[in-house]
């Protein structure tokens, strides 16, 4: 074999790894029965030894990491209770407050319409007070000029009594057609 190991590059690799096939010729080692025994004392010593570990080191975290995730979703419903709490705190005084304003927008708008209708009023009298004196004044102008056109007709009447009684009899008597008027208006 030397002699094919130089001839051949890297052959001397192989040969180093080359392992005689009687050393497996007994199977599968866990499946040995040989061996059962001591690889059951050391997968009970490795299960002890697990057990151990996970429950003084491992499952106490997981505990305290479970335990911190639980107060932290109760904290975090409380927080979520108490700010609903504050909204709906929030949305009641808002609401109030808005009642509140609207009742006094109709306070002050029915103030306004009571103060503008008391102003109409006021001003209505005073249209009416000056109306009345504006009728009065046309009244006295009525009476006056109702006074002088009597007295126009009254002069009128005298001279067409006059002018009628001169035209059928020829003579009038003034004095006589006066009385006849005068007695006629009265």
């Amino acid at each position: 074999m030397p002699e094919a190991m130089a001839q051949e590059p890297g052959s001397e690799l192989i040969a180093e790894i080359h392992v005689p096939d009687a050393e497996h010729a007994g199977g599968f080692p866990p499946f040995d029965a040989a061996t059962f025994e001591s690889q059951i004392v050391w997968l009970v010593l490795s299960f002890i030894a697990l057990y151990l570990l996970m429950s003084r080191v491992a499952m106490p975290r997981i505990a305290s990491v479970l335990e911190e995730r639980r107060d932290r979703i109760a904290d975090d419903l409380d927080q979520a209770a108490q700010f609903k709490r504050q909204t709906d705190e929030a949305i009641e005084a808002y609401e109030t407050a808005l009642a509140e304003a609207r009742a006094k927008a109709q306070g002050i708008a029915q103030e306004t319409r009571d103060m503008l209708n008391a102003e109409t009023e006021k001003q209505r009298v005073v249209i009416e007070a000056r109306l009345a004196e504006k009728i009065a004044d046309a009244e006295k102008k009525i009476a006056a000029t109702k006074e002088a056109a009597l007295q126009n007709v009254r002069a009128v009447s005298v001279e067409v009594a006059d002018a009628i009684v001169t035209q059928l009899l020829g003579e009038a008597d003034r004095a006589a057609a006066e009385r006849a008027v005068d007695s006629e208006i009265a």
